[in-house]
Formats: C-alpha cells, sequence, structure tokens
C-alpha cells in the first residue's frame, strides 16, 4: 500500500471556505482548479485531480436520461443535495446557537498513545475501499435473523449472492441491483435483497449449483432444502431503472437429510450432492435421484422430497460394517471439501480428516492434523481398552470432609492456573476452523491457533504458516490468491506460494464467512454485515478509489444531533424519593434523547460484598437493591411510552443503567457491559468502574461510573484506579472470549467449585469475613484477569483499550478528589462566598489533569456549583455541610468528564471527527438531601456524522463507470491469456484414454484452467445428441474421468489433460441406504460437453471452450455432424484427437465451429 497516499490522507487540511471545497474538475481537465487538491499516485505513475465536477450531475441539462438511470432513484439525487446544502449552511452560518455551550477544561497528555482519539476518515486510509452490501446491523435487531452463511452462485446469467440466515434466506442480486438501494421497509442502507418466507431451522451450510440453478441449504433439524435462483429483470419505470423477480422466491422441495443437524455440505466433481451431521455421519444423495426429482411437473414435487430422501448412500455404515474403526467416524463432520482438480472428497472433523473417491465413493485415507495416517483397526481393541479392572483398587484412607474440601479446592484453582498458562484447553487450539482447495491442487487447512497448514491432494502435510496469532474463521480462494478470515476481524491476502500479500481489519468482528462474485470477495462479519472488497485488493485500484471516495465525503455525509443527559449520585445505601428523582432526572429529560444514570454505594457491607464476588465469578449480577433504583428511575422517566431502558451493569455497589428515548431506538443498540473492580486485590466491588457501550447512528459512545479509593491523602490511589480502569475494561462477553462451549463450561465448574468451598469454609469455621473477602479477591481477579486478556486481544486494535476505540467516552461518578490545602473553615467561608474559582485552584482533580496524570485528554466544564461532599442527611441547604467530628473538607468528589473526536487538527465534526460534543448545563442539585452527596448532572448536545451508505454505494458505482484511469486498470486486470484448444472433439471406447493440451500463448501471464461438463444426453440411432441436461454443479458423468479438471499453465506452456473412459454400465441405484443393484444395462452411446473456463490470475472474467466428447458402447459410427445423415458408417478409430489449430474465442464461436465438424 502506498504510505505516501496514506499520510496525505491523514494530513488532510480542513477546507477554509465553501468555495475551496466546490473547485473541482473533472478527469479530463488538464489543470487542477485553484484552492482543489491534488493526490500523488506512485503506483500509476501519475496524478490526478482528486474528485471530478460535482454539481454537473445535477443540474447540467444536456444529461441524458440513461446517465441518470445508471445512476439510480431521485430519491438518493434529492438526500445528496440535501446533504451538500447542509453542508454549506453549516459553512456560511456565523449566528449563533440558542443552546450557548459552557467554557471547559481541558486535561493535557491527550492526543497521544491509549489516550488519543481513535482514528476516523471518510475513508480509511490503511485498508482497500470495500463496498458495504449490508452494513453492521444492530445487535437488537437481529435476534434469531443473524446471518451464518454466504454463498455466490453464477448461473451465467450473472452472480447472485446467497446468505443463510437463522430464519431463512436471503438473496442479492449482484448484476442487476449491486450498487442500488433498499426498499421502503426494509434494512437501512443495504442494497436491495429478496427474503424467503420464515424456515424452522437456522441455516448452517449453503451450496449453490449453478448448473441446475439451485441452491442447496443444510439446517440444524437434519432437514436439507433446495431453493430456485431467482429470475431477475430489470425495466424502466418514470426514469427509474427497477429490478423485479420474475419467480417467486421459495423453496422446490426438502427432505430429512439427518437426524441431527447438517453441519457441512458439498457437491462432489461428478454432481452427488455429499453431507456431514454429527457422530462421523456422512451420506451421499446420487445425481441420479436429484435429477429425477427435477424432472418432475409441479403437481408431483410431492414426490420429489420421498425420491431424494430414500437414494441415499450411508458411508459411515459401509466402512464401519467392513469392521474399520477411527475417530473420524465418531467425531462431527464439521467441513467438506471437493477436490475438483483430483475428483475427491475431503471431510473433516476439529482433530481428523477423512479422503474419499469421488466416484466411487471410495474411502482412501484417514489422517490427523498433523497428517499421521491413523489405521482403520477392528473396533476389538477399542472395546477391550474401555474395560479396566476393579480388582486392584486400593482401600481409599477416610479422610475427613474438611480435608477432602482443602484438596478439591486446591486442586480446581491448580487447573485454573494451569489452563490459563495454556491459554486454552486440551488440543482446542489446534483445530480446523477452515477448508479450501486451490487451482494447483493443493488443500490448505485453517486452525484455531492461527496456523495455516498447507496439504497436497493425496493428503500429505507440506508446510505450516503463521501469520495472525488469533483463530481462523474462514478460508476463499479466487486466481492466484487465497484469503483468510480471522476471529479478530483480519482478512488477510496470500498468494499460492503462501506469501502474504497484503492484510487489513475487515470488520470489528469475527469474519465467519467468504464468497467470490462479481469481481468482488465478499465477507460476513459475525454480527451480520457484508463487505465486499475487490479481489485485485491490494493494488493500485485502491488508491484511486480511496482518493475519490473521500474527495466527495460530503456528498454522503449525514449530521445527526440528539441530546445526552448524565447523572451522578453517590447515594449512601439510601433510597431516594419520587420528589428528589424528579428534581434530578424528571425536571431536565424534557427534550433528552438519551439518559444515562451512574450510582454509587447503592449496597454495601463486607457481607454483601463477598457475595457479590462469588456471584461475580459466576456471571452473576445485580441485586434487589439495584432493581429498586431501576424500577423507580423507570418510573420517574416514563419508562415504556416515552423511554425504553437499553440495558444496565451492577457490580457490589455501583450501578449503571442507560434509557433512550422511543422515537430514536431504532438508530441505538449493539449494547455490551463491563465491570472492572479496584477494590481489595483489584477484585471486590467497592471501588471500580462498571461500563455500557452502544453504538448511536453506527458510532460508539461509552459511559463509565466509577468510584475511586478515598481519603484526602490518597491522590495516587485514585490515579491508578482510573489508569486500571481504562486500560483493562472489556466490554466483550466471556461466550465471545473462549474459544469453545467445552472451555467455558469448564471455567464455570471450577469457579462455582472455588466460590461454594469458600462459603463453606466460613460457615463450618466461622472464619472472619476478611478472610472470606480475599479468598474471593482472588478467585475473582484470575477469572478477571483471564477475560480481559482475551476480549482485550481479540477486539482491540494491538492491544489498544476498548475505551480507546471509542468514537465518544463520559466518565462520571465519584472519584474521590478532594481539595488540597484548605481548612474545613476557610472551604466553608469560600463556598458561602460563592467563590469556586479559588477553591478549583485546590481541587486535587483539576491539578493532576493540568498535570497529565489522570484523564489524559478529557474534558469538563467549569465548575460553577458550590462541593457535593460531604453533607449530612437530610438537613437543607449550605448549612448540611459535615459539622461532625470528623469536619470531612468540602470537596467536588462527584464529576462528569468526557473525551469525544476532536483532535489538535480537526474539530469540527465531519466524517474526520464523527462525534463533538459541548456541554449546556453542569449543575448539582442542591435541594436533594436523601444522601451524604448530592447529585450532579451534566447536559450534552451532541452532533454525528454518519455515512448514508446508500449513497455511497451510488458514489462507489458511478466512480467506477466514470473515472478512465480505474476503467483502465480493471481493463488490463480482467485480460484473459489467450490459449489454444489441441481438439474440439474426442470419441472414447472401451476405457480409452485420450490427451487434450490447453496451450498458453501468453509470453508473460500465466492461464488458470477450469474443466467442468456443461451438459451430458444420450445419442439417438440417427446419431443426434439433444437436450443436454447438467448434472449438479457441472460435475462429471460417471463414466468420464478428467484428470487434472483444474490447473495452471506458465506462460508459453502447454498443459496436458487425460480424459479417460471408466467402465460403468450398471445403473446402482441406492433406498433407504441399501444398494438395490439391478444391472440395468445402459446400451446406449453418449456425449458429454466439456467446458473449458480459462481466466487469468486475478480475475472472475473467463473464456470459454467446448469440447464434445463421445463415448461408444455399441462400437458403431457414432456421428459428429448432426446435419450428416444420409452417409454410411465408418468404423470408429478409438484413441482419436481431431485437432483444430484454431483459437475458440467465447461459447458462441465454439457453437458456431462445432454446427460444421465432420466425425473422423
Amino acid at each position: 500500500m502506498d504510505d505516501q497516499n496514506d499520510d496525505a490522507l491523514l494530513r488532510r487540511s480542513n477546507f477554509q471556505c465553501y468555495s475551496e471545497k466546490f473547485a473541482f474538475r473533472s478527469d479530463s481537465d488538464d489543470d487542477s482548479a485553484e484552492g482543489s487538491r491534488k493526490f500523488s499516485f506512485d503506483d500509476t505513475g501519475s496524478s490526478y485531480q482528486k474528485t471530478p465536477r460535482i454539481f454537473d450531475r445535477f443540474y447540467n441539462s444536456s444529461s441524458s436520461d440513461e446517465e441518470v438511470d445508471e445512476v439510480g432513484s431521485s430519491s438518493n439525487y434529492q438526500r445528496r443535495l440535501d446533504y451538500m446544502l447542509q453542508f454549506l449552511d453549516r459553512k456560511l452560518s456565523n449566528s449563533p446557537s440558542p443552546d450557548q455551550p459552557l467554557p471547559e477544561f481541558t486535561a493535557t497528555g491527550g492526543g497521544t498513545g491509549i489516550f488519543r482519539p481513535p482514528f476516523r476518515a471518510p475513508v480509511h486510509p490503511t485498508r482497500p475501499p470495500s463496498l458495504e452490501i449490508r452494513p453492521h446491523p444492530l445487535r437488537e435487531t437481529q435476534a434469531g435473523r443473524f446471518l451464518r452463511r454466504i454463498a455466490c452462485v453464477d448461473d451465467g446469467d450473472g452472480p447472485q449472492l446467497w446468505a443463510g440466515s437463522e430464519c431463512g434466506i436471503r438473496v442479492w442480486d449482484l448484476k442487476n441491483d449491486m450498487y442500488g438501494v433498499a426498499e421502503d421497509g426494509e434494512e437501512e442502507g443495504t442494497v436491495r435483497y429478496w427474503e424467503s418466507e420464515q424456515v424452522a431451522s437456522p441455516t448452517l451450510c449453503l451450496v449453490g449449483d449453478g448448473g441446475n440453478r439451485v441452491v442447496w441449504s443444510g439446517h440444524r433439524d437434519g432437514r436439507i432444502m433446495c431453493w430456485k435462483m431467482l429470475d431477475a429483470s430489470t425495466e424502466k419505470v418514470n426514469g427509474r431503472v427497477n429490478v423485479t423477480c420474475k419467480n417467486e422466491f421459495q423453496e422446490m422441495f426438502s427432505w430429512q437429510a439427518h437426524r441431527g443437524p447438517v453441519l457441512s455440505m458439498v457437491v462432489s466433481s461428478y454432481g452427488d450432492i455429499w453431507s456431514g451431521s454429527e457422530g462421523g455421519a456422512i451420506k451421499v444423495w446420487p445425481w441420479e435421484a436429484i435429477g429425477k426429482s427435477f424432472s418432475l411437473i409441479v403437481g408431483e414435487r410431492h414426490m420429489a422430497s420421498l425420491l431424494v430422501e430414500r437414494s441415499y448412500v450411508d458411508l459411515r455404515s459401509q466402512i464401519t460394517q467392513n469392521g474399520a474403526c477411527s475417530s473420524i467416524f465418531t467425531s462431527d463432520v464439521k467441513y467438506m471439501l471437493s477436490d475438483h482438480v483430483e475428483a475427491k472428497v475431503w471431510t473433516a472433523g476439529y482433530q481428523s480428516f477423512a479422503l474419499w473417491d469421488a466416484r466411487t465413493r471410495e474411502l482412501l485415507k484417514v489422517f490427523n492434523v498433523d497428517g499421521q495416517i491413523e489405521n482403520l483397526d477392528s473396533p476389538e481393541d477399542e472395546i477391550r481398552m474401555k474395560f479396566v479392572s476393579n480388582s486392584k483398587e486400593k482401600t481409599q484412607n477416610s479422610y475427613s470432609f474438611f480435608q477432602r474440601s482443602r484438596n478439591a479446592i486446591l486442586g480446581a484453582a491448580d487447573a485454573v492456573r494451569r489452563a490459563a498458562a495454556k491459554g486454552s484447553f486440551g488440543d482446542d487450539n489446534r483445530r480446523t476452523e477452515a477448508l479450501i482447495a486451490t487451482v494447483d491442487g493443493m488443500i490448505w487447512t485453517g486452525c484455531a491457533n492461527g496456523l495455516l497448514v498447507q496439504w497436497d491432494g493425496n493428503g500429505n502435510r507440506l508446510r505450516d504458516l503463521h501469520y495472525h496469532s488469533f483463530a481462523v474463521q474462514s478460508l476463499c480462494t479466487v486466481g492466484t490468491r487465497i484469503w483468510v478470515g480471522y476471529i479478530s476481524g483480519i482478512v488477510q491476502v496470500l498468494n499460492l506460494n503462501g506469501d502474504l500479500v497484503g492484510e487489513w481489519m475487515a470488520h470489528n468482528s469475527p469474519v465467519i464467512d467468504l464468497a467470490i462474485g462479481a469481481g468482488y470477495l465478499f465477507t460476513l462479519a459475525n454480527h451480520g454485515g457484508i463487505r465486499g472488497w475487490s479481489i485485485a485488493s491490494p493494488g493500485p485500484l485502491d488508491n484511486i478509489l480511496r482518493a475519490q471516495l473521500a474527495g466527495k465525503e460530503f456528498v454522503y455525509t449525514k449530521l445527526e444531533n440528539l441530546k445526552i443527559l448524565a447523572g451522578t449520585w453517590n447515594v449512601a445505601q439510601g433510597r431516594a424519593t419520587p420528589d428528589s428523582l424528579i428534581s434530578w432526572l424528571g425536571s431536565a429529560a424534557a427534550d433528552v434523547d438519551l439518559i444515562v444514570v451512574g450510582l454509587q454505594e447503592v449496597e454495601m457491607g463486607a457481607g454483601f460484598l463477598a457475595v457479590s464476588a462469588a456471584r461475580e465469578t459466576m456471571g452473576l449480577e445485580g441485586s434487589s437493591a439495584g432493581q429498586w433504583w431501576l424500577d423507580m428511575i423507570g418510573k420517574t422517566l416514563d419508562e415504556g411510552s416515552t423511554f425504553y431502558r437499553l440495558g444496565s451493569r451492577q457490580l457490589a455497589g455501583l450501578l449503571i443503567s442507560v434509557w433512550v428515548r422511543n422515537n430514536i431506538r431504532g438508530h441505538v443498540g449493539d449494547v455490551d457491559v463491563a465491570a472492572v473492580p479496584c477494590g481489595l486485590g483489584r477484585a471486590i466491588g467497592n471501588k471500580g468502574a462498571v461500563g455500557l457501550r452502544m453504538r448511536v447512528y453506527d458510532r460508539v459512545m461509552c459511559f463509565v461510573n466509577c468510584h475511586f479509593a478515598a481519603h484526602l491523602e490518597a491522590v495516587n490511589r485514585r490515579n491508578a484506579d482510573f489508569d486500571h480502569v481504562y486500560r483493562t475494561m472489556a466490554f466483550s462477553r466471556p461466550s465471545n472470549v473462549l474459544n469453545s462451549a467445552a472451555g467455558m463450561v469448564m471455567w464455570l465448574l471450577l469457579c462455582c467449585l472455588i466460590a461454594c468451598s469458600m462459603l463453606l469454609l466460613s460457615l463450618v469455621y466461622g472464619s472472619s469475613l476478611p478472610l472470606v473477602l480475599s479468598i474471593a479477591a482472588g478467585v475473582t481477579s484470575a477469572v478477571q484477569m483471564i477475560r480481559t486478556t482475551y476480549a482485550m486481544g481479540i477486539n482491540s486494535t494491538e492491544g489498544m483499550p476498548e475505551l480507546s476505540e471509542a468514537d465518544m467516552v463520559i466518565f462520571l461518578g465519584d472519584f474521590n478528589y478532594r481539595l488540597d490545602g484548605i481548612s474545613y473553615d476557610e472551604a466553608r467561608d469560600f463556598i458561602s462566598q460563592r467563590s469556586f474559582d479559588w477553591l478549583r485552584e485546590r481541587d486535587q482533580l483539576q491539578a493532576e489533569m493540568k498535570a497529565g496524570n489522570v484523564f489524559q485528554g478529557m474534558r469538563e466544564a467549569v465548575i460553577r456549583f458550590p462541593p457535593t461532599y460531604k453533607f449530612e442527611k437530610h438537613q437543607p441547604g449550605l448549612a448540611g455541610y459535615d459539622s461532625g467530628e470528623k469536619k470531612r473538607i468540602p470537596a467536588w468528589c462527584d464529576r462528569i468528564l468526557y473525551r469525544d473526536s476532536r483532535s489538535s487538527s480537526v474539530s469540527a465534526c465531519s466524517l474526520d471527527c464523527p462525534v463533538v460534543l459541548s456541554i449546556l448545563q453542569y449543575e448539582a442539585c442542591m435541594d436533594i438531601t436523601d444522601s451524604d452527596h448530592k447529585p450532579v448532572r451534566c447536559l450534552f448536545s451532541v452532533e454525528i456524522a454518519r455515512v448514508d451508505e446508500s449513497v455511497r454505494r451510488q458514489e462507489f458505482g458511478e466512480i467506477l463507470k466514470s473515472n478512465e484511469k480505474i476503467k483502465r486498470l480493471l481493463d488490463e486486470l480482467a485480460k484473459v491469456p489467450e490459449v489454444v484448444v489441441s481438439t474440439n472433439n474426442l470419441i472414447l471406447q472401451n476405457q480409452d484414454i485420450s490427451i487434450l493440451r490447453i496451450t498458453n500463448k501468453c509470453k508473460k501471464d500465466k492461464a488458470l484452467f477450469e474443466i467442468s461438463c456443461e451438459g451430458v444426453a444420450a445419442i439417438n440411432k440417427d446419431g443426434q445428441a439433444s437436450d443436454h441436461h447438467p448434472r449438479g454443479s457441472f460435475g462429471f458423468p460417471q463414466w468420464l474421468e478428467v484428470t487434472p479438471a483444474a490447473g495452471i499453465i506458465e506462460a508459453d506452456n502447454i498443459a496436458e489433460i487425460s480424459i479417460r473412459h471408466e467402465e460403468y454400465r450398471t445403473l446402482e441405484e441406492f433406498v433407504d441406504g441399501v444398494p438395490q443393484n439391478f444391472w440395468c444395462e445402459d446400451a446406449r452411446d453418449k456425449e458429454a460437453m466439456l467446458l473449458v473456463k480459462v481466466r487469468g490470475s486475478c480475475t472472475t472474467e473467463t473464456i470459454s471452450h467446448r469440447i464434445r466428447v463421445r463415448y461408444s458402447i455399441t462400437g458403431k459410427l457414432t456421428p459428429m455432424n448432426l446435419n450428416r445423415k444420409t452417409e454410411p458408417p465408418n468404423p470408429v478409430q478409438p484413441n482419436l484427437l481431431h485437432r483444430s489449430d484454431f483459437r475458440l474465442s467465447d461459447s458462441c464461436d465454439v457453437v458456431s465451429h462445432l454446427e460444421h465438424l465432420h466425425s473422423p
């Protein structure tokens, strides 16, 4: 990637006036206009104007209707105009805002390291530009609807992107509508899609069959469903290009394939469907039965399910009946792969593989993840090992109950220590997570520890590669490139040699599936978002697209405004009256969109803290007192009709909760919570923090409620508490941290054992609560450390704290910072005189922030209210300050601070600085007397810049169509090397072998080829063959063997392909897994139409060559010329190659030549 261009993007200066922003010229202009910016692209060796003339597209009367049609709907044009006018209004407007923000104090130390605001830009400079097919949906809207698998299927009329969800199937038309917009009622920002009716069981696997225009889906309830591909068409309506679907989107038929879930599925090189399930179950569904089901008319489709369901071949039963025993037949078949080059099928569990012949369905080899071959021995030895003699059982000593309890605690603690040191359980970190076959005949597997393993087609382990430390989740290949998706959200690009070509963060969530189509690699994230990346990335095309999209930022930038009310209160284990809650929150909530409330000391006491620590180790939190506060605040805010509670989190006495106004609820979600104890041993929640993270208008906001160490002299401890909270707060849930369900269960069992034993000891021995707290602290600290370490590693960039990656962070709570160098009486005098400026100079927090020791780079409004601590309960007014024996000096313990996206270089709200806050109110409610602290509230005005993905996607499409440099690069990438095929018709007889030669005439580029069977037909008595019917996924007929069926031809080289007739006289059928061999001899001659697809190293564009292969059983003349019916037959000469020295450039040329060919 061009570092110079990245730096240029990072150094983009702010616009000084609107005229500079619009001083653009098109690519055809020779000189740049004054005020416009240039970008240099070393990859292309030239410079060009960053942005074309924008307004011409909207106001030029000479624009043709066709151009308008290509762009899209008029509604999107209106939105673009609105965004530009919004931009102009902000640039030109000098009128003061009706709500004047308060002056602020900013801490030093921001802008560097972990306290630097996250980098944001219209287009990320360190990764290729992406096409948002489906923007990141809010998790709350996807309950029971998450997408889990994607597959691209091309039937020759155009690619379609299919996605399997937890409740159905979704399809995108990539040919006609990839840059379009969703219709009303569909998901905002997504490409228009079609969705099936609700399916009862989640989709676990998807397989496309372009030859028959169907897609197969495997489901958790054990069913396989067949779906017809969309018949999409385009038409112009009112100047807009509409895409319509001619056929109804529904299933064709389905059947019960397995008792357990269909975990994996693949179509073999011979068109059969292979499916795998739990316990090593592998079934093959022969193409003959599937083809018959397709031939049934609509009224007979009810028979199709039964026909296919009873036709299966149970491979596990066949193997085990022969006495073979292996772990592959007891472990779940998680993955399947069709090796088209060698005509083999790979089946894989987590720790083992099996290799099968796709034609004969014969088991060839069983081996483990280390490549060691497993012997298929009789199960007798294994059974014998299961019976262990009990004759030598030694008599156990009579241990006392407490000795056994002690041993259990120590054993569990040791198990926790060993598991934490190892990082995972057993061999889980070596398990297989993904499987792919490349065009050169190699097989690549990805492991849970990030290892990439290369195998040859015979199952021999060749080498290992390790570029990333996190688990591989998905693999895909196109041309000479391999794409790898990781659990960390990283995507890597490798060449066939295993060299790393590129790497970038594709999603902020695991990349669970990959698919290739329409020149893009599509990545499916765990949150359900889908992005498309050019298969040429990384490359010079990325730089041009990045600069063009960044220059049009104002066209697709949408600004949102909202208000946030933040409130903090140390309630001192008390309860507030309804009037107090109204005075604090209800009176200020009228025009507020979000309300965040942080409470401290909701419930305290050593006994409660011990129980709370034990509950935390088991993933439990909350208390009756906390629930009371949530209910009372909800009533105050009219929860239900006006506000909705998004989420809450309690850690001992700390409680945080957020409410959102109902009218913006659809734009707020992805709520995660977190807790960081800072008490005894960094484990007890009497001090610490609770946090809540969410996405608001696609921007990440975090709210953190803190309670730091007390006492005047504990400044350094308070600073350390903040640093600990900031660095270790991890919002990721434990279920996303550990790599297996078994590991999570083990963690819970160990934690429960330790916690229960701890409580038992306290009851029996009457041990003091400090001892109990110490034990609880040890357990909680260990679990918290492991959770935080894994969570930060997976979801953070380069180990950065998660709070550093948020667009906005608000800290609120009882920070406990006091006033230094002042006596109680002096403080009271200054407070009575409202001399807050002098008091602020004694404020510990402001001094530490100014020194850069705490809350680095954060902002706080200048305090204009009296200190909020410490008061006598139920004593109104300023006379209520502590007048007891201790006479604690009043202090501003209760504070609210924030950090937004602003940096030293960018301050205006834009996609570079997407969240900008200002404080409208910052005050304490001095009339509330229910606690020794006064509640504090702060009203924020928030400006958010977000991307309108529909408009941006259309801009993306326009750039690809209109930019001449991009078009030249795409044309260059789409070039297919010139090849010559040695013949275009073959005749096979008596297990003949013929050699097909493919010559790459290009002197510098490799040619990639793939051979499939476009259709099979029987030859009539008159020598004619018609109605060629394709097998599944263009598979070969059983009587034909093509080796290799795919490969790479080096520049100026020749590839030799063996085409062989295999004896296959009988039509062996299976019914309910039992072979029914009727010895029905098929005595007719056959014809197969082979399709040789040739492509370049990095393109999906192909040139096709057709080869007619005839198989003669009778030994009589099999005429090739369909028009020659009167000529006498000639004997067939086996192995004869009818050579052709001309180049077949496309399918039409091939058909034209074939019509005039004569038999040899």
